[in-house]
């Protein structure tokens, strides 16, 4: 190559010279340094207020009390808090970190997790807290472990200026496996787990991967302590409508929200955008908003072609696991020789497939028959996973026959009407915030 050719990669999205790489598309270049940034730690975000917050997703007071009281305990507990996409971590954090005052430091781990030297720059220089110098280590130890060595160093040892210590929210903290491939690095999630319980500081963890966090967990000191974000209730779904401005009365709004409640099944991002979308409409009509939102391009659209993709990609297969999960968009629920057979692979091999789909939260199982995890995610696989992007007839057929089935799961008015003081399961014990403690 010349000096001062370039030449263009359409799949990666950059232009490569002899001395010099650039991103062809400047909003591609914008949205990776945006990477670069720890969302909350600066005042670049004051416009996202409290408020603000607030209006996206309900409060959930008993799982921020259970969330609090875990973190005065002596020592204090490491609360994890696990939920799928759009479930709510991020804003349970901010929340939490309202609460906890300046004292407190949210790092989306997620954002800023490329190389061990690249996130140690990333959190020292956008936390408002200080470490001691680390004591010098060996010549032979690998750069990229000396650098993660010197994250954990930071997160065991900040201070705040005026000494006192430090809460950390790590936002999606399992992303710190991505440092696994790195040479000497290979048990990083369980020396990352040790300076936590070393540590005097305060801990928040969150991810999206519910079985793979668990599985990694197994065997974790008993500090960590595990909150399930359960789907909204009826109740919490009223509450939305009314912030929203959604229903003229409240008979209306308590109708509008058992029907917008049973298409989303409770799942809080889900919720926001059909309401959103069914008042944006005018007509009180959940399921026409419901086919207009499964559009391309749509925002509901893109929440799940986000969600989709993010999780293939954190599992093996993509193509095998894709054929499935149209296969069981069309048919579900399927056990494993009939999903073998159906994408004409051997019961071994997909035993595999359907276990990687597990681990990423895309399939249930129960009496070894496979589904679904997520209803709207499958109405969408079911929509694109067509040769052709989905028409106007097609959106409208397949939303009203997914409302058909979605409806018997609706909840009885009684149950919004009256509030109860404590979401059970019917055994008397509390689900309101779905604690699961380690042993």
């Amino acid at each position: 190559m010349r000096q001062g050719r370039t030449t263009s990669r359409k799949s990666s999205g950059k232009s490569f010279s002899r001395d010099r790489i650039a991103f062809d598309n400047p909003a591609a270049l914008l949205y990776r340094q945006s990477f670069r940034v720890i969302i909350g730690c600066t005042l670049q975000h004051e416009d996202d207020t409290a408020s603000s917050r607030r209006e996206r997703v309900p409060e959930r007071p008993a799982i921020e009390r259970r969330i609090l009281t875990a973190l005065e305990a002596t020592p204090p507990q490491i609360p994890v808090i696990v939920g799928g996409c759009g479930s709510g971590r991020t804003s349970m954090l901010h929340r939490l970190r309202e609460q906890l005052g300046p004292e407190t430091e949210y790092i989306d781990v997620e954002r800023i997790a490329t190389t061990p030297e690249g996130f140690l720059s990333s959190v020292t220089h956008a936390t408002r807290c200080q470490a001691p110098e680390m004591p010098p280590g060996t010549d032979d130890t690998p750069a990229a472990q000396a650098a993660f060595d010197r994250v954990r160093h930071f997160l065991g040892h900040a201070r705040t200026e005026t000494g006192r210590t430090v809460t950390f929210l790590l936002d999606e903290a399992l992303e710190i496996r991505t440092f696994e491939s790195f040479p000497g690095l290979r048990g990083v999630l369980r020396t990352f787990c040790q300076t936590l319980c070393e540590s005097p500081n305060r801990f928040v963890l969150t991810t999206r991967f519910v079985s793979r966090t668990l599985r990694l967990f197994r065997d974790a000191p008993e500090r960590f302590e595990f909150v399930h974000l359960p789907p909204l209730t009826p109740r919490e779904v009223t509450t939305t409508l009314a912030r929203i401005g959604l229903g003229e009365t409240d008979d209306e709004r308590l109708e509008l929200a058992r029907i917008i409640h049973a298409l989303t099944d409770g799942r809080p991002l889900y919720l926001r955008l059909l309401a959103e979308a069914t008042a944006a409409m005018g007509a009180g009509d959940p399921v026409s908003a419901l086919a207009a939102q499964m559009a391309p391009g749509a925002p509901l659209s893109m929440a799940c072609r986000f969600c989709y993709e993010l999780r293939l990609h954190r599992a093996r297969g993509y193509g095998a696991l894709k054929a499935i999960l149209q296969v069981l968009a069309r048919e579900e629920p399927l056990t494993l020789t009939e999903t073998a057979r159906r994408i004409g692979r051997t019961p071994g091999s997909t035993k595999d497939y359907l276990s990687w789909l597990e681990d990423v939260d895309l399939l249930n199982v129960q009496q070894k028959r496979y589904s679904f995890a997520d209803p709207v995610l499958r109405l969408w696989v079911h929509l694109h996973g067509q040769a052709t992007p989905p028409g106007d007839e097609d959106l409208a057929r397949e939303a009203q026959e997914y409302a058909v089935h979605r409806f018997p799961y609706m909840e009885p008015a009684m149950t919004i009407a009256e509030p109860p003081a404590e979401v059970t399961d019917g055994t008397g014990r509390d689900r309101s915030w779905g604690m699961i403690e380690i042993d």
